[in-house]
Formats: C-alpha cells, structure tokens, sequence
C-alpha cells in the first residue's frame, strides 16, 4: 500500500485535463507515466493507439498462461475532469492532500485509483495472474472521443471473456458494490419565437405571446405534480437491488432540509431504472439586464436519462413527439434532437459474476450489492460490441461519497487497498470456475 499510494499520488498530481483549451502536455505526462508503471509491473507488451483528435489510448496484453485460461480485459482511464472552481477547494486541486482515511485531489478517484488497483493487482501476481489480460487505458474518457466507437472496428484485439470496467465503486464506503445498469442519455432543444423583437409589456403585454411564458408552459407539462416524468413511452420500472437512504441521498445532493425529493417510488427506480429529464440550460434574458418588454424568444436544452435497456433513439422520440403536442396558448414550438447514447444492462449469473461476488466478500467482509447508475460510460457498448459474450462486471475504487466531477475529491485507502484484494482474488476465483465449468476433453475410445 506505501507503494501504491506513492503512485497514486505521482499520477493525481498530472493535471492531465483532455478537454480543449486545456495544456496537451500533462495529458501526454500521465500517459506516459500509466506506461512506465504497467511495464515496471511486468506486462509485457504495451502499446499505443493514437486516434484522431483523440488523447492516447494505452494497451497492454498478457498472454493466458495456459491454454485453457480465459482473458479479462481491465478499462480505466487516466484523463480527468477540469478542477472548476479553485475557491471551492480546501487544498489546491493537483497536489495531493491527506484527509481522514484518504487523499484528496481532482482525479484521484475518477479513475487513477482504479488504474492504481490494477497496478496492486499486477505487483501481486508478480506480473504474471492466473488469466489473460488485456489493459484498455483511455486519455479522453470525461471528454468524450472517436475511441468509443473504435473497439467494434477491430474486435480482435478487444476480444475476452469478461471485462472488468473500473470507473466507479461502491455505493458506500465499506459497503462492495456491483454496477449492472448504466442509464442511457440524450439531450434536445426547445424554442419559441414569437415576436420580431421585444415590445414594451405595458403598451402590448396581456395580447402579445410572450415566448418565455411559452416556453415555461411547455416544459411545465413534462412532469407531474408529483414530479414523476409524465411522457408517454418512457420505460419505468421497479428497482430491485440496493439504495440510497433518503438521509444519504439529500446529503449527497446537498438537498436542502426544509425541501421535498422529487417523484415516487423508491430512489433506486427514481434514479436507476425510471427516466429523469432535467432542464440544463435556458436562454432568456437575464434579470439584471431585464427590460419592460415582452420576450420575443426563449430556448431550453433538455437532458433525458432513459432506461438502461431502451432504445435510444426511441427515448428521444418520445419526448421530441411530447413536445411537439404542445402548443400553448396555441403557439408551436420548434424542437430539436441532440445525441443520444445507450444505456447498458449487464448480464449477472455467469462465471466471472460468481467469481466477483466471492472475490468481493473476501476483500470487504460482506456480502455485494447491486446498483445501477444513471451516469453514462459510453465506451462500456463499443466493448461489449466487440466482445458480446462477454461478461461486464463494473466495480472500483471509488464511492458515491467520493466527490467525483466535483470540489474536495478523495479516496479512500481502505476502499483502495479493498479493490485490489477483489481484483486479485476474481482473477483466481475466474481461473478456476472457467476451467472448472468448460466441458471436458473425449476420452480416446481406444
């Protein structure tokens, strides 16, 4: 663990931003960093694949070392999210800090503590696990780039028998947790027009159709009065597996006390396997430029998380066509599609998923959870395109405390030191359940 954190606080320190206006240089550093400390730890072949407009990919292969021995490709990426706002900080975003029980820096959950347990993992094997490995590191991950699309195109080097994605955790701090559900995500535009320009409210206000007000009713009309989603076609259904305490998530959310959570049902479904559409951005005169006028134009983005297992391109159509239906006051709205990327829903009961549950009760002492998420990883389909017998597990390092994507970022070394036992121990449960469930060899009849 001295060890592993000593690199982990090296990588956390590379302010390796791949998003545009942001230096090329520490992205290239901690690409190049993540190479020296996989070959150190004994992978033999690591190589890189440059896309276009793309950081650099990191690909490191470990032969089986039977035959019979499955292969397990291993994802996370070493790019991080812009640190925002510095003031909101307690300490400076790249210089590692210790916290209780941790390390706070921007990055060093999501993902360098993942890229570090696979490193404990490697160093306790001696670079040599009882499986095949294929090491899938990203550089532009949080940005977004052509590599989600690219595994399908060359299915040969993606090729395995299960994959681990760490760019999560657990639900909670000391509680192990599986992922099998990633919601989908989309976003569409919403505009009214209906003046040439503004006119005085007090001359023509009360006949004149003030767009804002056009735009409010509509987007009024995508929730109830419970604040469920009230568009027809979007697929909602009950969440089975663990969540969050109403306690936990206000303080997550930062939820003020005196204030209800939107929706019914449980957390899980509200948040996991039910859709949410958010209002992300609104273009309307600001109040300290505001003038007596009447708004001749307003627009809203819209984001819409969908079911894991719905059509994006269906989820999307359901709210374009609610939209729409609208017509305020009898005026259209001109609406606009953005992307849209799937959901994924993981496939539980086979081999590697009996093996990760053994290997995490083992690292944490209890038995796993399940969750969903309503984040997106958009590269976990084009591997599971590439790979579509594969079984995807999704654990880590990280926690729903963590801070990810936000000020004060940490980890926590318990749950660091916690995932490398689970690695190490599923690589020995998956070596040993796949051999042991393959069918064996024909006796010679002679």
């Amino acid at each position: 663990m001295e060890g592993l954190r000593a690199d982990l606080e090296r990588l956390a320190a590379i302010p390796s931003i791949a998003f545009p206006g942001h230096p090329a240089e520490p992205v290239q550093e901690a690409h190049d960093l993540v190479v020296s400390l996989l070959r150190e730890a004994g992978v033999p072949t690591v190589e890189r694949i440059d896309l276009p407009g793309t950081a650099p990919v990191v690909y490191g292969d470990i032969p089986p070392p039977e035959p019979d021995a499955p292969t397990v490709l291993l994802y996370g990426h070493y790019d991080v999210q812009p640190a925002g706002d510095e003031s909101l900080w307690l300490s400076p975003p790249f210089v590692p800090t210790p916290v209780p029980g941790g390390l706070r820096a921007r990055g060093i959950a999501d993902d360098k503590s993942n890229l570090i347990a696979y490193l404990g993992m490697l160093r306790l094997y001696e670079g040599r696990p009882p499986v095949g490995i294929k090491l899938v590191v990203e550089g532009q991950e949080e940005y977004g780039s052509v590599f989600d699309a690219f595994p399908p195109t060359d299915p040969a080097r993606f090729a395995c028998d299960a994959m681990v994605i760490a760019d999560l955790g657990n639900l909670r701090p000391g509680t192990p947790t599986l992922t099998t559900g990633l919601r989908g995500a989309c976003e569409v535009m919403v505009e009214v027009r209906t003046l040439a320009e503004p006119r005085h409210s007090g001359e023509f206000g009360g006949a004149a159709p003030d767009a804002l007000l056009v735009l409010l009713h509509a987007l009024a009309t995508l929730h109830d009065a419970r604040g469920d989603v009230a568009v027809p076609g979007l697929r909602r259904e009950p969440w089975e597996g663990t969540t969050y305490t109403d306690e936990e998530f206000r303080d997550l959310a930062s939820v003020h006390d005196d204030l209800p959570l939107l929706g019914s049902g449980s957390l899980g479904e509200r948040l996991w396997s039910g859709p949410a559409i958010t209002v992300i951005g609104l273009d309307a005169p600001g109040v300290e430029q505001a003038a007596s006028a009447v708004v001749p134009y307003a627009r809203a983005k819209l984001n819409l998380r969908f079911h894991p297992l719905q059509d994006p391109h269906e989820a999307r159509e359901r709210l374009v066509d609610h939209l729409l239906a609208q017509r305020p006051f009898g005026i259209p709205l001109t609406v606009t599609p953005g992307d849209t990327g799937p959901g994924f829903e993981a496939r539980t009961g086979g081999p590697a998923y009996r093996a990760a549950l053994t290997a995490l009760k083992e690292a944490w002492g209890t038995e796993a959870s399940y969750v969903a998420t309503g984040g997106s990883i958009p590269l976990v389909n084009g591997l599971a395109k590439a790979a579509p017998e594969a079984e995807v597990l999704l654990f880590g390092a990280q926690d729903s405390m963590c801070n990810l994507h936000a000020p004060n970022e940490r980890v926590l070394l318990s749950e660091l030191r916690n995932t490398v036992v689970a690695m190490a121990a599923f690589l020995r449960e998956y070596a040993a359940d796949y051999r042991a469930a393959r069918p064996a060899p024909a006796q010679d009849p002679r």
